[in-house]
């Protein structure tokens, strides 16, 4: 994506959108051109990557249930809706224990030539403490407010900081520098779907009610960490600790669920309101301007720290356009169970 093309970028504490300034999002209309010696590099790598790919799904089924959706807590962010606390009834389904890895995702190109709109665009939104000094200081900062943000070419989700990089070694990782349309084709492929956010949140509790985190309310117990957040001081932190770390890392929720608060945004199928809680839609509806709506962001990611953002609970949430690409960012899945008969 050319930025001076496409317009400004949405600013967000969590993660910029790709957005022109009236807001309509478009795919783009022309690829970047790449030789026979790229494609067949990257169709290595993805093969690769593919290898390693697991051939059952770990799914979680969860029947209907009622929970109390939200937070009013003094953690909790009202402006980005979480409040206020709400009875809400979620009917049976199943979710992923994990998100959906990087070998998993190859697989899946591999088999159908999904081309990402990370891909599409040329670049994406890498963080800076994952990119070389060199790099890092040629690199762009789209948004002023979020300078650690810095906009890569060649960024995408089997060269999560760009040309050159690589996922080798990351195949039991989440996928990252996925939009939530490619979230959406990867599911489609699968006979899956994404979760709303009343389905996310119910799982990610765990069984738990109005609990901060998947474990309780303290968030180390004993000292101990529990979720795959930013370590040290933001935006420096500790050298080789900062990034994604594998799906099945900590303990799982009561549910069976792994890293739900933590390690990457999840996308989910609900679209974003905030000041106050309106009932989440469907994505791919518009909002009162008529501009597509953003989808809902569920998580937290390795990006959060508690000096500038505690987005790592089970109640918090924010968004981002559903073109958009981002370093901290995946998904799992969601099921609905067949009709009896």
């Amino acid at each position: 994506m050319n930025r001076s093309e496409m317009g400004a970028v949405a600013e967000s504490c969590c993660g910029p959108s790709r957005a022109t300034p009236s807001k309509q999002r478009s795919q783009p209309t022309t690829t970047p051109a790449s030789s026979a010696s790229d494609s067949a590099t990257k169709a290595a790598v993805v093969a690769e990557l593919a290898a390693s790919a697991t051939e059952e799904l770990q799914l979680i089924g969860l029947g209907a249930a009622k929970f109390q959706m939200g937070s009013e807590d003094a953690l909790a962010y009202p402006a980005d809706g979480e409040g206020p606390v709400r009875t809400v009834r979620v009917a049976s389904f199943a979710i992923s224990a994990t998100a959906v890895t990087v070998a998993e995702f190859a697989r899946f190109v591999q088999a159908t030539g999904h081309v990402t709109d990370a891909e599409k665009y040329g670049d994406s939104l890498v963080f800076q403490g994952l990119l070389p000094p060199r790099l890092r200081d040629r690199m762009p900062a789209p948004v002023a407010s979020t300078p650690w943000w810095r906009q890569v070419p060649g960024a995408c989700w089997f060269a999560p900081e760009g040309s050159g990089s690589t996922a080798r070694g990351r195949e039991d990782h989440p996928v990252t520098q996925v939009s939530q349309r490619d979230a959406q084709a990867y599911a489609d492929w699968v006979g899956a779907r994404l979760p709303t956010e009343e389905e996310w949140e119910y799982a990610s509790r765990g069984g738990l009610d109005q609990q901060p985190y998947p474990w309780g309310d303290v968030r180390d117990p004993e000292g101990q960490r529990r979720m795959n957040i930013f370590p040290g001081e933001f935006p420096e932190g500790v050298p080789g600790e900062v990034g994604t770390k594998p799906v099945t890392s900590f303990k799982p929720n009561g549910f069976g669920l792994y890293n739900t608060t933590g390690n990457v945004w999840e996308w989910t199928a609900s679209t974003f309101s905030s000041g106050s809680y309106a009932s989440p839609a469907a994505s791919g509806t518009t909002d009162s301007t008529g501009a597509a709506a953003d989808p809902v962001m569920r998580g937290g990611s390795y990006m959060c720290h508690s000096s500038y953002c505690r987005r790592y609970r089970t109640s918090a949430r924010t968004s981002a356009s559903a073109d958009s690409s981002l370093g901290h960012t995946g998904f799992r899945l969601a099921f609905t169970p067949a009709s009896p008969g």
